[in-house]
């Protein structure tokens, strides 16, 4: 093992005392990618580090695959959140960046520039973490428009758009003061810390981007996936965690996904209209995702912008600087709120729910079949 403290060597990272960074990766049955992430760490130069696996109890090699990198592997109950605490409480950097197994760094340098610009920036404001922007690794063509929008997305720095698919770059101290990560649910650990660092610090986008795979849109369907993601990014913002608790397939492991079926979400959603909140509260309900719909306004005037340019950035985005400027101030009231809310519940609770039954009912599959 390298003393030197600048990067790793053939045998694995930089073996220090005291490390500059730790990156910390959450771990359950990784074998497969994730030789191809610790590849792209051994290859990073000019700033010491350790790795630091968190592991839910993997059984395939995973452990065996890690140490042979030099990394360190911590046994840890399992869900993203509690994994990743325990990391970090056994990492001994005073930098920690967390990553999933799936990221690529295709840079060598990129990991010793993003701990150069988060120094900088903490210089100004100690409370700051720092994300990069998303490239999809993809196997199948199509969708190009779409995944560009998504990448376009993570070079942001607002309300619900960045996670832990982005990298998490913070001090080991910022860490600390927030208190972790959320372990109440085995999924959105990473959403929670994200807005829990917008409100009490500030978010800065690192320089480079890192690849993530594209498997879940591709396996699930992209469309489909993309509209669970709103709905559970929709009831966690309005605090409705009941939802979670009744529907646990919400946000299935990699390794068991396959062809997303929202019909049973749609189903639980009316059962909770009718058992848990009754009328009235289902009212309350979708005013406030009304709300949370009308402050999320911005992303079709982003969209735009991204159509109107050829590249997968969208460096000029005169639409979504009118909508801030004008339209977000105009719409700011209780009675948009409202109809948004009617508008919601309209298009989820009827286009959405009979428009999946009927899809996903086994009459429609065997028509599909039959006309192939």
């Amino acid at each position: 093992m390298a003393a030197d403290m600048t990067g790793p060597t053939a045998d694995g990272p930089a073996a220090v005392a005291s490390p500059l960074l730790s990156i910390i990766i959450p771990a359950l049955d990784e074998a497969g990618i994730l030789p191809s992430l610790l590849a792209d760490l051994r290859r990073q130069q000019g700033l010491a580090f350790e790795i630091v696996v968190g592991d839910g109890g993997s059984t395939d090699g995973t452990r065996e695959i890690v140490e042979a990198a030099g990394g360190r592997f911590v046994a840890a109950r399992r869900g993203r959140g509690a994994q990743m605490n325990a990391a970090a409480t056994a990492a001994r950097g005073a930098w920690l960046l967390f990553l999933h197994a799936d990221s690529r760094l295709p840079e060598a340098d990129l990991l010793a520039g993003a701990v150069a610009a988060l120094q900088r920036a903490v210089a100004a404001t100690p409370r700051v973490a720092g994300h990069f922007s998303l490239r999809f690794q993809r196997t199948t063509a199509g969708r190009g428009l779409a995944y560009r929008y998504l990448e376009a997305k993570t070079a942001l720095n607002r309300v619900n758009t960045t996670n832990g698919d982005q990298g998490m770059l913070l001090s080991r101290e910022f860490f600390r003061e927030l208190g972790g990560f959320d372990e109440s649910l085995p999924y959105l650990e990473d959403q929670r810390l994200a807005e829990e660092i917008r409100r009490s610090g500030v978010w800065t986008t690192l320089p480079g981007e890192i690849g993530t795979s594209a498997r879940r849109f591709e396996t699930e369907g992209f469309h489909r996936r993309y509209l669970l993601m709103g709905i559970m990014m929709a009831m966690y913002s309005i605090g409705m965690d009941s939802f979670f608790a009744r529907a646990p397939g919400v946000y299935r492991e990699q390794r068991a996904t396959g062809r997303l079926r929202l019909s049973p979400f749609f189903a639980l959603l009316w059962s909770m209209i009718r058992c848990d909140w009754g009328w009235a509260g289902t009212v309350r309900v979708f005013y406030r995702l009304g709300r949370y719909a009308r402050q999320n306004a911005w992303q079709p005037f982003f969209f735009v912008d991204v159509c109107l340019q050829s590249g997968r950035r969208a460096h000029r985005t005169p639409l979504l600087e009118l909508h801030d400027r004008f339209v977000a101030p105009v719409l700011a009231c209780r009675p948009v709120d409202a109809v948004v809310g009617l508008g919601c519940f309209v298009w989820y609770m009827g286009v959405l729910t009979l428009w999946f039954r009927l899809t996903e009912s086994p009459i429609f599959s065997l028509l599909r079949k039959d006309r192939k």
